[in-house]
């Protein structure tokens, strides 16, 4: 099959799905206009606002509306850092985290905490496009690669 036909196939079920939901909802004309505007979403946005909505918490959209509007007229940028553990950070834990990340980026954070079991410990911190991983499966990754790739040189 070509990707021709597949995207076309796609975009058939895209707007078979978008039109089910409008039309359900009354609101025909108004999701094709909001259509119209997100193109001009960016990924990030469309994504925050996923999540939002799976979490059941879409009620919240015209409260974020109004701070972001209001941090952005005060010039409140804070950089949003997300954070990964195997389990959930204690206070300790967190105020540290902050603190290293806004000396380090030099500006106020706001901590995005994920727990994820399978990095198994340590903790990884992604910010502005940057990632430190420091959890304990990266390491075993990392030692497992160097234990079986063929060593050359070195000592004999």
């Amino acid at each position: 099959m070509t990707t021709k036909r597949i995207d076309s196939e796609r975009v058939r079920a895209y707007t078979q799905a978008l039109m089910d939901a409008a039309s359900a909802g009354g609101r025909s004309e108004r999701d094709l206009q909001q259509l119209r505007h997100a193109i001009k979403f960016s990924p990030e946005m469309l994504g925050t606002l996923a999540d939002m909505i799976d979490a059941k918490e879409d009620y919240l959209i015209d409260k974020v509306y109004a701070e972001f509007r209001d941090r952005l007229e005060k010039g409140d940028f804070a950089i949003s850092v997300d954070v990964t553990t195997a389990v959930p950070m204690d206070a300790e834990l967190r105020q540290m985290v902050t603190e290293k990340c806004e000396k380090d980026l030099d500006r106020p954070v706001y901590i995005v905490e994920h727990v994820e079991p399978k990095i198994l410990g340590g903790i990884i911190i992604e910010a502005l496009g940057h990632r430190r991983d420091a959890s304990i499966r990266t390491h075993l990754v990392n030692v497992r690669k160097a234990l079986s790739s063929s060593y050359v040189g070195g000592d004999e």
